[in-house]
């Protein structure tokens, strides 16, 4: 009797052992996998602003550039881009000289039908156009073509819908939205997720701070950065936009960048 309760006990012992090194295995398999998931995890995009609505991202190896204007001197100090994306036909969005100037070898440059049908064969055998509310997969990543259009009577001629894209990239787990040159339609306010929003504000092209911030304030992004707030001659107010924004919801982080390095304002 007493050898079998011995055998019984040692027997537990032997089990209860093994399976407290299974479940030790079993943990520091899971860190090993969480730290090795960690590592693969590209870090988050970048965003050096040039000047306007210019704009350079960093992201897992590729260099982005957004509405580039300036001339090969504004990009000093950048890598030379693996894509480009162009907003809309206005110069302060699409400047053939400046894409002229640049590196474009093997370079992919994506844009609406409007701005390839302004393009010289060079630059348009480069260009894919997007339509409003299409999707591409491109080296890693995903982008969106959101509408951009002008919402004022008065306005309407400036940026007609269909014509010009804002664009939502996804890199990885971050979305990032540029708003191109809109008012506060009804398609930024529908958006969901947004980590960073990029949102012009400059009338009488594009909208007021309080349109802005209200739109803002629909869409809730994580973090909110004024650019293209400058007119000729005006300056939107972009300190009452970041109060506006705070006031109606404090969670959104307002991130104001020098997106005029040469200028006073």
């Amino acid at each position: 009797m007493k050898k079998n309760i011995l055998l019984i006990a040692s027997t537990l012992l032997i089990i209860l052992v093994s399976c407290k090194e299974k479940e030790k295995k079993q943990e520091e398999t899971a860190e090993v996998k969480t730290e090795m998931e960690e590592m693969e995890a590209p870090s988050p995009a970048e965003i050096i602003p040039i000047e306007h609505a210019t704009a350079v991202i960093e992201w897992d190896g590729n260099t982005i550039y957004i509405d580039p204007v300036g001339g090969k001197a504004a990009f000093e100090g950048q890598e030379s881009p693996d894509m480009i994306f162009i907003t809309d036909v206005h110069g302060d969005h699409f400047n053939p000289e400046t894409l002229n100037e640049l590196n474009l070898e093997g370079v992919q440059i994506i844009a609406p039908d409007a701005v390839k049908l302004q393009m010289e064969e060079g630059l348009s055998s480069k260009t894919t156009a997007m339509k409003n509310g299409e999707t591409k997969e491109m080296a890693g990543f995903s982008v969106k073509a959101i509408p951009m259009y002008n919402l004022r009577e008065e306005a309407k001629d400036f940026h007609v819908k269909g014509r010009g894209n804002g664009y939502v990239f996804t890199f990885g787990d971050e979305r990032i939205y540029f708003s191109g040159d809109t008012e506060d339609i009804p398609e930024m306010r529908a958006l969901e997720n947004i980590d960073k929003a990029f949102v012009c504000m400059n009338l009488p092209y594009t909208m007021t701070v309080e349109s802005a911030a209200d739109a803002v304030l629909d869409f809730k992004p994580k973090q909110v950065y004024p650019y293209h707030f400058r007119g000729r001659p005006e300056v939107s107010d972009v300190e009452k936009f970041k109060n506006l924004v705070n006031e109606g919801d404090s969670n959104i982080e307002v991130v104001q960048l020098d997106w005029y390095p040469t200028e006073d304002y």
